[in-house]
């Protein structure tokens, strides 16, 4: 994935705003949503710990961070792109970023308070799925958490963005019930999935209604999360 990735250094939002242009949304309006759902989530899971330390894998141009910043401690972000984390590096100076081989995370057992993985996994070769999700647990405090945002397959909305997105094209997208599945596999606590992205606005009064409205599989993307034990 690496070579494909680095083609997408300078041009990675552009590309990303032409296949989703049929809905009328921006990039910048999933990238608040996601930050929206992660803020929900350490309140949901770790509020226990005011300022956790957060690992990104597959961060890329660290475009969502600074939407991040106020959430975490620090932030650290690795990918197998070199080229996207030399810009990461450039427009978020504070956090620290590293490529990696994209099979072993280079970071020791039980070094983050949460980990948290963007549309990634459907990148990742089927085949790697387990390794790939017991990697994501190993280096996770227990009673940490273990996140990953994905497309959601059901939605027609989001199947036709990822047909229309050049570097999409090897994507195989997990269900909702396959991802728990392999997060449980992991070893991974109080496996859940939330369903996010219902509505084209994220004030206030859909955010509360996006909320109730979790358990319901037709949210254009989902949050999976489990605890380390």
């Amino acid at each position: 994935m690496q070579p494909e990735f680095d083609a997408y250094r300078d041009n990675y939002v552009d590309t990303v705003e032409q296949s989703i242009s049929f809905s009328g949304l921006s990039h910048d309006f999933f990238q608040k949503s996601k930050a929206l759902m992660i803020r929900d989530l350490l309140a949901l899971r770790l509020a226990h710990h005011p300022k956790p330390i957060l690992l990104d894998v597959g961060c890329g141009i660290g475009a969502l961070h600074p939407l991040l910043s106020g959430l975490f401690s620090s932030i650290h972000g690795v990918d197998v792109s070199g080229e996207s984390i030399e810009r990461a590096k450039l427009e978020n100076p504070r956090n620290l970023y590293d490529t990696y081989d994209g099979e072993r995370l280079p970071f020791a057992d039980n070094s983050f308070d949460m980990v948290l993985s963007i549309c990634v996994m459907h990148h990742v070769p089927v085949a790697q799925w387990t390794r790939f999700m017991a990697e994501l647990t190993r280096v996770v405090l227990p009673g940490g958490m273990v996140c990953l945002i994905e497309h959601n397959p059901v939605n027609p909305g989001t199947r036709l963005s990822v047909a229309r997105c050049p570097f999409d094209e090897d994507a195989v997208l997990l269900s909702t019930r396959k991802m728990r599945g392999y997060m449980r596999r992991a070893g991974l606590a109080e496996v859940a999935t939330r369903n996010f992205v219902f509505f084209p606005s994220n004030r206030p009064k859909f955010r509360a209604l996006e909320r109730r409205l979790h358990w319901l599989p037709l949210g254009a993307q989902y949050a999976a999360i489990g605890r380390v034990q």
